[in-house]
């Protein structure tokens, strides 16, 4: 079969790739540039937990050495500290926090702020051109991936069996492919050939942006600080965003008021030396100006992201990124989603319904998404912002800013796929745990089927269902012991009977659930169903609608399971 043709060579058009090499499906990686990235250290991505770990398990690479995950999170106004987030915490004693001076001398805390621990890992902060070379490295070495560089889309033709891309460059050359994706970005080719709209806002926030090196107060640590006290007329708004990279250096944006006012070198360069001499409590301390530019974010969402054999993902698909959210994100988020229908389309045939499903989910997160920055925008940038609603709520406005900048709440965390046509039916077996069904699974630790103790992530994105058993003090003896005792014997058959291949596991615990649960897992790492012991006909049933089998057929090769 002819390899997926995927047009763009940027972090989703590469994860993309890597994600089919992983299930064994060959790809074609049409790169317009001359396969190289130019290093801008003020073009820079924040990764949250799940796409860090998806990024790292594809590309082998240990990324938290090449990028940098912050020790803290801290919000300002004027003066007075917000809010404060203390990573690798998940509780603490309030006794035990250091007096709260702000990011500069003389700053302090107030009666309204607020501090948390968080047990998560903290946001991974990467250049982008790192973050792409070593994907690039990891393609090189991938044998199921080729890599076409200057190779610059202009034409795309469907058929019943295949899709056909044409290229200019040194060398016209056409491509057959089974499928094809665009992955090309904001001014996506594959989506106007396809006449494709993509409506939405145009200049939403515009962010001047420097990236420097120098010592700061609180090393390591993120701030957003608002108001500053020396803030004077210019184009630096009420916001400041630092954000620490490895080597001591730090990217700095500052909040552009609406309009298109030239953004010079100079007037940079005297915002930043204003900054840090704000933060320092003195004169400008030493530093080094590395690149600078203006950041200006968008938010638009494309009408359809599938026509036939042709996708969308990423800046293609979708804009966003204000509030100090992340667009790259939902992108490799995307390419995630994609990668494990594609794969299972190329291997077995066609499967309409699971292929629609990519638009039904995806773009259903992303509207949510912003539909909810939408909506909270005109609060915190118009006017007096919340407290013209709510008296007294300047926390509020902290906690939707923390929920953007570090990935959470309705504004930053992963989305859900509940109302999915892929989830079953409610049975009667199912069993409610920590994980909603729709959601994202726990990273615990779980036996494979070699006996070897790994993450639950690591044996995501092969393209096989996962199917885990809770099993309390399983892990103390060798999986040979216990595979053939008790119910394993029968979930062993009935995930052998199951209509794709899926992987048993077994944990130990697993938040909210008792033992002998059992949960099914999509390859993406969502959540199907989580079920009362050993129920085979519910087990098929629920597998079969993840593959977007037809819920008649399901039910009566789901029966015979059971009857087995």
């Amino acid at each position: 079969m002819d390899p997926v043709i995927i047009v763009g060579a940027g972090p989703v058009g590469l994860t993309l790739a890597l994600a089919l090499a992983r299930q064994e499906v060959p790809s074609v990686v049409l790169d317009e540039g001359p396969g190289k990235d130019e290093q801008r250290l003020a073009r820079t991505v924040v990764l949250n937990e799940d796409t860090a770990a998806l990024l790292e398990r594809l590309s082998g690479v240990p990324l938290s050495r090449a990028g940098f995950r912050w020790a803290g999170w801290r919000s300002m106004r004027r003066k007075q500290v917000m809010r404060q987030v203390r990573f690798g915490e998940a509780d603490f004693d309030e006794a035990d926090v250091p007096p709260r001076d702000g990011f500069a001398k003389g700053d302090r805390g107030g009666a309204d702020d607020v501090v948390e621990g968080s047990a998560d890992l903290p946001p991974l902060h990467i250049a982008q051109h790192v973050l792409t070379t070593a994907l690039r490295e990891a393609i090189a070495g991938e044998r199921l991936v080729k890599v076409a560089v200057e190779s610059r889309l202009d034409a795309i033709e469907q058929e019943k069996s295949g899709v056909t891309a044409h290229t200019r460059g040194p060398k016209s050359t056409w491509w057959r492919g089974s499928y094809l994706v665009g992955c090309d970005g904001p001014r996506s080719t594959v989506r106007k050939l396809q006449d494709i709209r993509f409506p939405g806002r145009t200049a939403v926030e515009r962010h001047a942006v420097a990236a420097l090196r120098a010592e700061l107060p609180r090393p390591g640590e993120a701030l957003l600080h608002r108001m500053p006290p020396w803030r004077t007329a210019g184009p630096s708004g009420g916001e400041i965003t630092a954000r620490p990279l490895a080597g001591g250096v730090w990217r700095l944006d500052w909040l552009l008021p609406p309009g298109k006012d030239l953004v010079t070198p100079e007037l940079l360069v005297a915002r930043v030396r204003e900054t840090l001499a704000g933060w320092t409590g003195g004169s400008t301390p030493p530093y080094d100006l590395l690149d600078t530019g203006v950041h200006t974010v968008h938010h638009r969402l494309a009408r359809r992201w599938r026509v036939g054999r042709v996708f969308l993902a990423g800046d293609a698909a979708h804009l966003l990124g204000a509030l100090g959210t992340q667009g790259l994100d939902e992108g490799l988020r995307d390419a995630d989603n994609l990668a494990w229908k594609l794969a299972l389309a190329w291997h077995h045939g066609p499967h309409e319904a699971l292929l629609d499903s990519y638009q039904t989910e995806r773009r259903a997160v992303v509207a949510t998404r912003l539909r909810a920055a939408d909506q909270v925008l005109p609060l915190l940038r118009g006017g007096k912002g919340l407290r013209a609603y709510v008296p007294g709520s300047s926390r509020g406005h902290d906690a939707l800013l923390a929920d953007g900048h570090l990935g959470r709440g309705a504004l930053g965390a992963p989305g859900a796929y509940a109302d999915s046509p892929l989830m079953p039916p409610r049975a009667a077996a199912e069993t409610p745990i920590a994980t909603p069904p729709g959601t994202q699974v726990v990273d615990v630790e779980v036996t494979a089927e070699d006996g070897t103790f790994v993450p639950l992530r690591d044996r995501l994105g092969r393209g096989a269902l996962l199917v885990v058993l809770i099993a309390p003090g399983t892990g103390v003896w060798e999986r040979k012991h216990w595979m053939s005792a008790g119910i394993m014997p029968r979930l062993a058959a009935a995930v052998a009977a199951l209509p794709h291949p899926a992987e048993l596991l077994v944990a130990e615990s697993y938040p909210g659930a008792g033992a002998h649960t059992v949960l099914l897992v999509r390859p993406d790492g969502y959540l199907v169903t989580a079920l009362t012991g050993v129920r085979p006909a519910d087990l098929y049933t629920a597998a079969a609608a993840t593959l977007g089998v037809a819920e008649q057929q399901a039910e009566t090769t789901g029966a015979a399971a059971g009857s087995r």
